[in-house]
């Protein structure tokens, strides 16, 4: 069967969950969509995830949610980790960090999928490396899962084409997150892997990247602190719709998703 799968990029603040709350329903039933997968380490004022908006997330239709290098920005997240199986931490954390960076859905229609979650290290903070954990990640994959998707949390543009280019055809979709800018370079690559460099920003797009203007040139101009506000103009719902075969796992198409 053909298998339609949502992956919406960075969620920032409150702009960008509520827009998630208010158009995800209707796309979904629109689309007809199996599986939607949502970043919102950034869900929090912009920083960080709680359970409430989890919830919030989760109610509005997100199947899973997955965080970034701003998972440990609010404790509440902790204790979220660890009961929850529907949100993920990156893989490459240390082991005996709280959550889990890969897991095994139940989607609609009852197949399966996983989905793992990866941090880039390059202009990052320190964690083990991420080429490497992936592959010991899907060694211990039955090989009955054939729907794979990886996200790769990444500031460095090659790091995610590495990471693309490592998994094509062992995998069904490779998607960046992290830089708030969508990329224009979603394709299938030639064994069969869907490929896109960054989903983009779920949030205000009159902005730097999701915060106020005038804050962030004060701090490049000047180098003085300055607290970064989310901003509030230009709300929309970033990411990409991917088709892929359940049976065999391979992609058929990915497309640039945005909603105003």
């Amino acid at each position: 069967m053909e298998v339609r799968v949502l992956l919406i990029g960075d969620i920032v603040g409150k702009p960008g969950r509520e827009i998630v709350s208010r158009v995800l329903p209707d796309f979904i039933a629109e689309k007809n969509l199996h599986f939607v997968l949502a970043n919102a380490e950034n869900a929090a004022q912009g920083s960080g995830i709680t359970p409430s908006l989890y919830k919030e997330l989760v109610r509005a239709g997100v199947d899973v949610v997955t965080l970034g290098d701003h998972t440990w920005r609010r404790k509440e997240a902790l204790p979220l980790l660890k009961k929850e199986s529907r949100i993920l931490r990156p893989l490459n954390y240390p082991p005996e960090c709280v959550g889990k960076g890969m897991e095994i859905y139940e989607a609609r229609q009852g197949f399966h999928i996983a989905v793992i979650t990866l941090l880039g290290r390059i202009f990052m903070n320190p964690v083990d490396c991420p080429f490497r954990c992936v592959d010991q990640a899907l060694l211990r994959l039955n090989e009955s899962i054939k729907v794979i998707f990886v996200e790769i949390h990444a500031e460095a543009t090659s790091e995610k084409m590495a990471m693309g280019w490592k998994l094509d055809g062992r995998v069904s979709c490779v998607f960046g997150t992290h830089t708030h800018v969508p990329t224009a370079d979603g394709r299938v690559l030639p064994c069969g892997t869907a490929y896109i460099t960054d989903l983009g920003m779920t949030g205000p797009y009159d902005s730097v990247i999701g915060r106020t203007k005038e804050s962030v040139l004060f701090k490049f101009e000047t180098s003085m602190h300055a607290p970064f506000m989310v901003a509030s103009g230009d709300v929309r719902l970033c990411g990409a719709l991917v088709r892929l075969e359940s049976e065999t796992g391979k992609a058929l198409e990915i497309e640039r998703v945005e909603l105003r």
